[in-house]
């Protein structure tokens, strides 16, 4: 059966600039695969991430090999593992994921057991900038029940403050991205025991994180940039009490899968999370947020336009994409920019 294969860079621009210890972006650049076969396309989406060494051209060139052997009617798999866990194999392993579904009718949520919420709470986020600029962003959406404040080393309490007054009945996640040093998270225990933190979120560098084992705090420290696969969670349980499974580190759906079961069984506390993309890249971690206790999937609520029938982020809960738009088997038209 003859095959087509699509790689191609996209760039999402943002509604507003979106602001974490590390930089500024003001438009979401991602990389889609599409793989045509049999009267069917399967799509999928990831993000080049620069924390990691990833580019969009590097992710193209990554997924050439790949994409030459899908074209030459070369195995699915075998394709897959041409390519390490990232963002190249997360936009190839989704695609697959998605045209198997619609070549066989069974959908993603059949297949994994893993059905997609009818309405899920997800954290929204508010990005690093002044304390007024962060309340009065906080304060925009002091209706979601789940706050991330995106914070760094430079005066975490006033920021966390204005955010917490502004939006006083909302849970909080605190996300320094690797911002922080054990100094300072020790020096703001007392703040962040006062307030309704639901998670912070990996507050050290990932490769200094060994200060956290031994240490009880009063909120659970959740592991981001320090865990990508399944294999490096056993390690960790000495130092966090929760895991973000995000598909571009994990390399896709398929390895996200494995890491829930396993996260699972060590006993941490899950949440799902995303880069900042459209409902493309975040339709397929939907099917892991029902297994979560949190979800922070708000990536495309910062598009200035995502694809039509893609999800939707309202009041700091989740709609759904439509049917035919990823992983439920069916083919629509019209669907796609």
């Amino acid at each position: 059966m003859s095959r087509l294969v699509a790689v191609r860079p996209v760039s999402h621009p943002l509604a507003a600039p979106f602001r974490i210890s590390r930089g500024v972006k003001t438009a979401a650049d991602v990389v889609v695969v599409e793989i045509a076969e049999g009267g069917h396309v399967g799509r999928g989406e990831s993000v080049p991430y620069a924390r990691y060494g990833e580019t969009v051209q590097g992710v193209e060139a990554q997924l050439a090999p790949a994409a030459r052997l899908l074209a030459m009617g070369g195995d699915l798999s075998e394709a897959l593992a041409l390519l390490p866990a990232g963002a190249a194999r997360n936009a190839l392993d989704c695609a697959i994921w998605d045209l198997r579904a619609k070549t066989s009718g069974v959908s993603v949520a059949a297949a994994t057991g893993l059905a997609v919420p009818p309405a899920l709470v997800t954290a929204v986020t508010i990005s690093l900038d002044t304390p007024d600029a962060m309340a009065q962003a906080a304060a925009k959406v002091a209706e979601a029940p789940l706050i991330k404040v995106k914070l760094s080393a430079e005066d975490p309490a006033a920021r966390l403050a204005a955010v917490a007054q502004a939006a006083p009945s909302a849970a909080l996640i605190v996300d320094p991205n690797e911002g922080w040093t054990f100094d300072i998270l020790r020096g703001l225990e007392d703040q962040l025991s006062r307030l309704n933190i639901a998670l912070v979120e990996q507050p050290l560098p990932a490769g200094e994180d060994a200060a956290l084992e031994g240490y009880a705090p009063p909120f659970p420290i959740c592991a981001d940039e320090s865990v990508h696969t399944a294999a490096d969670l056993p390690a960790l349980r000495a130092r966090y009490q929760a895991v973000n499974l995000k598909l571009d580190k994990s390399g896709g759906l398929t390895e996200a899968l494995a890491m829930l079961r396993a996260a699972k069984d060590l006993g941490f506390t899950l949440m799902t999370g995303c880069m900042v993309a459209s409902s493309l890249a975040i339709a397929p971690a939907l099917h892991l947020a029902a297994e979560c206790a949190f979800a922070d999937l708000d990536g495309p609520w910062w598009l200035k336009e995502d694809h039509p029938g893609g999800l939707r982020v309202v009041g700091g809960r989740i709609t759904p994409p439509t049917a035919g738009f990823w992983g439920d088997g069916v083919d629509a038209e019209g669907l796609w920019l």
